[in-house]
């Protein structure tokens, strides 16, 4: 039975160096490519009879880790290898919990690939030993890779100050529904600018969205 490959990869050159690697191998055909990760699932939704897909990981519109968690939810039968050239720890435990079997660097050689894959659909994990070990250490002390959130204390005032700003309203009208001057609106602006480290209004209103003091 011929196995059935996609390939996710933006990079027409690293792109041809698999299918050449591929191109030793009988039992393996390579079914369509896609070079994102919106293209590859359109692609994917058109003819998902495959076996296994190489995933890289930077890819423009959607990279590979959130590709690999829409298969994982719409095609849990698929195994998915991820194959790129970041071998960091954020990566290799981004794409294990997005629902990644295997994580290989693009280097690995006609072969390892091969075998590889043929390990995966057995139910293996093929993985560059390198990323094995970091793989276990991940396992042992799992990280936290959340942005830490920065710790800034504005008042109730100042918060509803930042909510109407980010509504587009100016000095006199946030003085008026919140009935105060604009000269105190003006005076809570800049205490805000202080606390945030910003330099506008648009730049207070984005660092208080990220950081969750206002809603986006």
């Amino acid at each position: 039975m011929g196995i059935k490959i996609a390939i996710a990869e933006d990079n027409s050159f690293l792109l041809k160096a698999i299918l050449e690697k591929l191109s030793f191998f009988e039992d393996v055909e390579v079914k369509f490519h896609g070079y994102n990760g919106v293209e590859f699932l359109e692609k994917l939704a058109q003819d998902s009879n495959v076996h296994l897909i190489l995933m890289d990981i930077e890819m423009p519109k959607m990279n590979g880790i959130e590709t690999v968690a829409e298969i994982t939810k719409k095609y849990p039968q698929i195994k998915i290898i991820m194959i790129t050239v970041f071998d960091d720890d954020e990566n290799i435990f981004r794409a294990i919990q997005a629902g990644a079997h295997g994580y290989l660097l693009k280097e690995v050689d006609a072969k390892s690939l091969h075998q590889g894959i043929l390990d995966t659909l057995e139910g293996g994990a093929a993985m560059t030993p390198s990323v094995a070990m970091k793989a276990l250490k991940l396992l042992r002390n799992p990280p936290n890779f959340e942005e830490p959130r920065e710790e800034i204390n504005l008042t109730t005032r100042e918060i509803e100050i930042l909510e109407q700003t980010s509504k587009g309203l100016n000095y006199n009208q946030i003085g008026e529904n919140l009935f105060i001057s604009p000269k105190t609106v003006r005076k809570h602006i800049e205490n805000i600018y202080g606390k945030l480290q910003v330099h506008s209004k648009l730049e207070a209103v984005q660092k208080a969205v990220k950081n969750r003091i206002i809603e986006g």
